[in-house]
Formats: C-alpha cells, structure tokens, sequence
C-alpha cells in the first residue's frame, strides 16, 4: 500500500508540474509577436504536453490501485468522492490543454495572454481542494 501511494503522489507531482508550466507556455505564446518565438513556443507546448500525459495516466493508475485495495474503505468516504469529482475536472483541463496546443500549433489559437493567464491559474485551486481532502478526510 506503501509503494502504491507513493507512486500515485510521486506522478501527481510530475503531472501537475505540467499542468502548472503549460498554461504557462501558453501566456507566452499569447503574448508573443515574434513568429520564430511563438513556433519555438508551440514545438515546446506540445512537446511538454506529450510528455505528462503518461505521468496523469499513472497517477490515475496508482490512485485506482490503492482504491482497490480496500475498497470498501474508501467507495464509502465522502471526502474521496469529492476528490475524485476534483481529479475528473483535471482531467477534463488537461484534455483542454490539449486542444490549446493542438491549436497553437495550427497557428489557429486566438485566446489572449490574459485568458491565459487566468486558465494557469485553476489547477492551483483544484490542487488546494484534493490536497486537503486527502490529508484532513472530513465527511
């Protein structure tokens, strides 16, 4: 059970470093007008985004694994629910980014810095509320 969640936080930490430097990536693409910076930009948004892709897969994974260990345990914890409601809608940014990037690399993203700036900014929430969830397991 140990190891388990110590991969699942391990690939947590490597997924939302991504999650935190793509949308990053992003507000300089935006603000850029220089075209050889905004495709250097663009090879390394989607680049970073192929790269942490797997390491959402495998937190997933190991969160799975450890669920299925005693499953009765946590299917009944209020807080797990909630925390999974939170990792969904990770998920679904994450796949949001994805679009971002397939469209910066198109050249057909027109969203501003500021977009940008404010979209960088919602894992950081998510990331407060799941982390808390799993640490204090209120309900």
């Amino acid at each position: 059970m140990l190891w388990l969640r110590a991969f699942h936080i391990i690939f947590v930490v490597c997924w939302f470093a991504g999650l935190f430097y793509l949308p990053r990536i992003f507000v300089y693409f935006a603000a850029s007008e220089n075209s050889a910076t905004r495709q250097q930009l663009a090879v390394m948004a989607r680049k970073l985004y192929r790269f942490v892709t797997p390491f959402m897969v495998l937190a997933i994974a190991f969160g799975v694994g450890m669920i299925s260990l005693a499953p009765q345990y946590y299917l009944n914890a209020g807080w797990l629910w909630l925390k999974l409601a939170g990792v969904a809608f990770l998920v679904v940014y994450h796949f949001q980014c994805g679009r971002y990037v397939k469209a910066i690399n198109a050249d057909s993203d027109h969203h501003s810095h500021v977009f940008y700036r404010f979209f960088n900014e919602v894992p950081v929430l998510f990331l407060f509320g799941i982390v808390f969830l799993a640490v204090l397991k209120p309900f």
